[in-house]
């Protein structure tokens, strides 16, 4: 890291990572559950059968990847609070601006995942019979898992910012100003 890019392996586990996390968002979004009406023969009984529910897991494999992906960049960089301090300058300001809005992404991307999973897991799982003459089943909305995959990749984008930034603020060297100021107290020569 004495040049200032970082470990070219944290990039890559980041960028893997998080790139996995897309891959289970995009691939929950495809695989959401649908819910249609169904009438039990003989009876006046209503219920709404839903498709698998594969996009569940899909959703909380994303919420895991993602995590852990944001895992490995806070324990490597201390969470920037913790471990050598940054040298003043443009890279310590980018880096902090890096972090704070790759957190933001990140709580948004997590929260994104983690409810589309809840709710596709909700009606999926635990929506049973029901004795009423007008309903309808309701479903997942469209692109909730989308909206994660997107804030994924931002998340992903800041985070090689920020781990850039972040290495290139702590390798720099100090730069120390040298007092030139010269003292006029001194031993005068005895005549």
């Amino acid at each position: 890291m004495a040049d200032g890019r970082g470990s070219t392996l944290v990039h890559l586990l980041v960028v893997v990572l998080c790139l996995v996390a897309f891959g289970f968002a995009v691939a929950a979004e495809r695989r959401r559950s649908v819910g249609t009406m169904q009438k039990i023969e003989g009876t006046n009984e209503t219920f709404c059968s839903y498709s698998s529910d594969v996009a569940t897991g899909y959703g909380v494999g994303a919420f895991l990847f993602l995590l852990s992906g944001e895992s490995l960049l806070m324990g490597v960089t201390k969470c920037m609070c913790f471990g050598r301090p940054l040298t003043p300058g443009g890279n310590r300001a980018w880096s902090i601006i890096y972090f704070l809005s790759s957190w933001v992404t990140f709580l948004v991307a997590e929260s994104c995942l983690i409810a589309g999973a809840t709710k596709n897991a909700y009606h999926t799982k635990y929506r049973g019979m029901i004795y009423a003459q007008n309903f309808s089943c309701e479903a997942l909305r469209k692109g909730v898992f989308v909206a994660g995959a997107v804030f994924v990749v931002v998340t992903m984008i800041l985070n090689v910012y920020y781990y850039m930034y972040f290495t290139k603020a702590t390798t720099t060297p100090v730069s120390h100003k040298a007092n030139r100021v010269s003292s006029t107290v001194g031993m005068a020569g005895y005549a």
